[in-house]
């Protein structure tokens, strides 16, 4: 078999995020089999959905229904499975060294390991604050929540039920949204005063959801100040410390839980590559191509795509699917010596949601409110699922 395979393409695409997941996905259906050997990499057996996990670090829902068994969407006779983190990639010597397995070698490679926390230097947030990145990281935050609530009748501290979200971005709103859909339970179950609650969201921009439409922001800005939420705008957080935290301009908040939604680098192995970088990420070519770099793509939180004026499109998972899906038939046409598709972005619409019942969006050059939106957000992501595993998957693991 391994003479068979020695001159075979090695295609090596790092991470099972939106992009890598759909690229291996695409590689898959159209590569007959021994075209190419693809290998794909991926730090956790399962996939998460990165656009579902503020519903498990609110506990609306289990964190099983945010993530999925990567075996069950790809096939093992045309794809290789190695569970591993990647601690560098040498692109001279066309190497990803893994922390327990060989180093691969490869022809061809798709980084597409997401990103990190992005704190522009904010002081304590790594140590005291907590981050909705993935399974592990939303787990603590729900459990976390559960136990501050639970000490309240004995303690009486009004700050173990105040939770501070840092960032007013699609996260941070829509982790908002599902923590005003779970207090009541929570003070049901606990005992709390509903009106002990404090939810404080802090953005240092003048505006929730930037660069969003102004009727829809202001829809959600008053839906959820309706349900208690302080909104806190064009205030930086200064410093994160044991007590919560010091804004801008000298407020202290206090607050036992905070949590930071504020932005994302790109990943510390594509900047040690070598690879230019911009705060992490790169800037891809109409390929996704890195610069200097014909063998390397990369996609997904890392990259980065700029628009018709120039300005670089925010790292959604729509964005990282429709990379794959082109990055995976460009890969069989350079192996096939065809031509190559250059990417362009086509927003299909965008919807945030507000809890469970609530959201907000642009569907098709509309905008959209309500339960209308909020049922419109529930259909995108079981299409994702639909897309990876079919009606079956939807059914186990959508939220309709």
């Amino acid at each position: 078999m391994d003479v068979i395979k020695m001159g075979v393409p090695k295609i090596v695409v790092l991470g099972a995020g939106f992009g890598g997941l759909m690229t291996v996905k695409t590689l898959q259906k159209q590569l007959h089999y021994n075209e190419a050997e693809v290998t794909l990499v991926n730090q956790n057996s399962y996939h998460y959905v990165t656009t579902k996990l503020h519903e498990p670090a609110a506990g609306t829902t289990h964190h099983d229904h945010a993530r999925l068994p990567i075996r069950s969407v790809i096939n093992e006779r045309k794809v290789k499975f190695i569970q591993d983190v990647v601690t560098s990639v040498k692109l001279e010597e066309k190497k990803v060294y893994l922390e327990n397995n060989e180093p691969l070698n490869f022809d061809y490679l798709v980084l597409g390991i997401g990103g990190a926390p992005e704190t522009f230097g904010i002081k304590g947030l790594f140590e005291y604050g907590f981050f909705i990145r993935n399974i592990n990281s939303v787990r603590v935050i729900r459990e976390h929540i559960e136990y501050n609530f639970s000490r309240y009748q004995t303690e009486g501290k009004e700050e173990l039920v105040t939770i501070v979200v840092g960032g007013a971005g699609f996260t941070g709103i829509e982790f908002i949204g599902e923590l005003v859909d779970r207090i009541p339970e929570l003070c049901q179950e606990y005992d709390v005063p509903i009106d002990k609650v404090k939810i404080v969201n802090v953005e240092a921009a003048p505006t929730v959801l930037p660069g969003f439409d102004k009727e829809l922001v202001d829809y959600a800005v008053k839906y959820l100040e309706s349900k208690g939420v302080e909104f806190v705008l064009s205030t930086p957080i200064a410093e994160c410390t044991p007590e919560g935290v010091l804004l801008k301009g000298g407020r202290e908040v206090k607050a036992s839980t905070v949590v930071w939604t504020g932005g994302v680098r790109g990943n510390k192995v594509v900047e040690e590559s070598g690879i230019e970088t911009m705060r992490g990420r790169v800037k891809v070519d109409e390929y996704l191509r890195a610069p200097g770099h014909d063998n390397v793509f990369v996609i997904g939180d890392s990259s980065l795509v700029f628009n018709d004026e120039g300005r670089p499109y925010p790292p959604t998972a729509q964005m990282a699917t429709q990379q794959g899906q082109v990055l995976g038939k460009n890969l069989v046409a350079l192996l096939r010596g065809g031509q190559l598709e250059p990417f362009k972005y086509a927003p299909k619409g965008t919807v945030a949601s507000l809890g469970s019942r609530e959201a907000i969006g642009i569907v098709g050059g509309k905008k959209v409110f309500g339960g209308r939106a909020a049922m419109m957000k529930k259909l995108i992501d079981a299409r994702w699922f639909f897309m990876l595993g079919g009606i079956t998957m939807v059914l186990k693991k959508a939220r309709l």
